[in-house]
């Protein structure tokens, strides 16, 4: 074998290893949220925040890769009964957990509510990955103390198992026509960067 050959041998060695390395530090956001997360009836689905997100991680050369698993009219109790199977397949290092806004939007019992994320949030933490919590808002239909109480859920949680809530993502989002479909509730395609501008102070300080 001349020379030449020998050092491109060597030279695609050494690269497949430096890829091998790579992938083996490349670590798994988990997304599991709802419609919210799951790009709902926009026509291109690369246009939805969570792929947005994957474009800007990658702009900030982090080692990430984003999975996006949320699915239309998600409950948290839905979400309960998918999740463990979903950490032992996709082995996540981190996990944003949206979900709860169709619990409140159907006026599920919020002790329901609270048990079910309270359950993946352990679950989350018997598989060592970390976990965000979305903080949800819903309109007033059930009436103040619902609202308020559904709210509040949230930062409960959050504060018992310290657990790092992102604010409201629809905050400049929720009731304006120009950015919200014709059903009121989901943000248009146009609404998209501003759902990641909101998420992404957080979820970065964790991202290294």
């Amino acid at each position: 074998m001349n020379k030449s050959l020998v050092r491109r041998v060597l030279a695609f060695t050494l690269l497949s290893l430096f890829s091998l390395t790579l992938s083996a530090a490349e670590k798994t956001l988990l997304v599991y949220g709802d419609s919210l997360s799951a790009a709902y009836g926009l026509t291109d689905l690369n246009r939805g925040w969570v792929h947005l997100l994957q474009q800007r991680i990658d702009q900030h050369q982090y080692p990430w890769k984003v999975l996006n698993v949320s699915i239309s009219g998600e409950t948290t109790s839905g979400g309960l009964s998918r999740y463990r199977k979903t950490l032992e397949q996709t082995k996540p290092d981190l996990v944003l957990l949206e979900l709860g806004a169709n619990d409140g939007l159907q006026g599920k019992p919020l002790k329901t509510l609270k048990s079910n994320l309270e359950q993946m949030i352990i679950l989350t933490r018997e598989h060592n990955a970390d976990l965000m919590l979305f903080e949800m808002m819903i309109p007033p239909n059930y009436g103040p103390v619902y609202t308020r109480r559904f709210t509040e859920t949230f930062h409960e949680l959050g504060k018992k198992y310290d657990v790092p809530v992102i604010p409201f993502f629809l905050n400049g989002v929720a009731g304006d026509e120009l950015l919200n479909q014709p059903d009121g509730i989901h943000p248009t395609e146009d609404a998209q960067p501003s759902l990641l501008d909101n998420v992404w102070p957080s979820v970065k300080s964790v991202l290294h």
